[in-house]
């Protein structure tokens, strides 16, 4: 299965390019696309509705201010789609949060926070670990890292008292 990475405009690419670098950490592969809801929907609808046939079985869609990407996308297809709201604009991304979480009934789009591309490829990953155990001990493995990497932090912290 891959994951199809989709953002609306190339300014969102430093906020997603870690979430491609978590999806090929676990052996993911994505692909990535810049399409814009409202300027080429076109591309949207065709991307979205071939992506089956590529294997694609998530959508970690992003897109700032109106940020409406997440949700026509979902508006196309069955399988899931995560949003991540961008903060793009003056109001510091919170356009792109209440336009990405308020879908209406039956359209759903799981919403990370803003900028939250990197949870948004766990996220993936963990919608894939259900019917893959070893993608589920993968993702066991990242956490224990991390639990890991706290305690080494707290024992930094610790030898400065």
């Amino acid at each position: 299965m891959k994951v199809a990475v989709l953002m609306g405009s190339d300014s969102d690419w430093p906020i997603l390019k870690p979430a491609v670098e978590i999806l090929k950490q676990f052996g993911i592969e994505s692909e990535v696309v810049v399409a814009s809801a409202h300027r080429t929907p076109a591309k949207v609808r065709e991307f979205v509705l071939s992506a089956p046939d590529k294997g694609i079985g998530v959508f970690l869609v992003a897109a700032g201010a109106a940020a409406h990407l997440a949700g026509v996308v979902a508006s196309y297809t069955t399988l899931p789609v995560i949003g991540v709201p961008i903060n793009a604009t003056p109001l510091n991304g919170m356009d792109a949060l209440l336009s990405t979480v308020q879908m209406p009934s039956g359209i759903p789009v799981a919403t990370m926070a803003i900028n939250g591309a990197k949870n948004a490829a766990i996220f993936a990953v963990q919608i894939f670990a259900v019917s893959d155990k070893d993608l589920a001990d993968k993702l066991a493995d990242y956490r224990s890292k991390m639990m890991q990497d706290v305690e080494k932090k707290a024992a930094r912290v610790a030898a400065q008292l």
